[in-house]
């Protein structure tokens, strides 16, 4: 079970595992990511323990994403990325390892940077009234 009390991301946050942070304020931590996909990849957290995007206040998720924006800009002003991959995983299935709400920024610097996110596209297998009616059918839950 993965809780507050045994997280990795929290027990960075209270300072009791050391981190290499680039960005701290009163509800958001950013530091390097240790695996280091490619040079400068950056894990953005909330220091309020959340599993992931589904149990993520609104409050809490404006104060992550609104740093998103500073932080991939002075990775790339330090790295000299040519673009970024921005992605968080949700549960197991989607790559979730660590159960606290992270944001992973990858700076990208060519196809054989060791990172790729490429994905086969299905826009043949929907018609336009089956995309309507999803979207209206999700709308309903919003």
């Amino acid at each position: 079970m993965h809780t507050e009390d045994n997280c990795i991301f929290c027990k960075i946050v209270k300072g009791e595992i050391p981190s290499h942070k680039v960005y701290e304020d009163e509800s958001v931590v950013a530091f390097l990511d240790i695996s280091q996909v490619t040079n400068g990849h950056t894990l953005v957290i909330p220091k309020h323990h959340a599993r992931n995007i589904y149990e993520l206040p609104e409050a809490v998720a404006s104060d992550v994403f609104k740093t998103v924006p500073r932080i991939a800009n002075a990775i790339q002003r330090e790295t000299g990325a040519i673009g970024m991959n921005i992605l968080s995983n949700a549960e197991e299935i989607a790559g979730q390892t660590v159960y606290h709400f992270h944001i992973h920024l990858i700076p990208r610097f060519g196809h054989d940077d060791g990172f790729g996110a490429k994905w086969e596209t299905h826009a043949d297998d929907y018609s336009q009234d089956a995309l309507k009616t999803l979207a209206a059918n999700i709308s309903t839950h919003v």
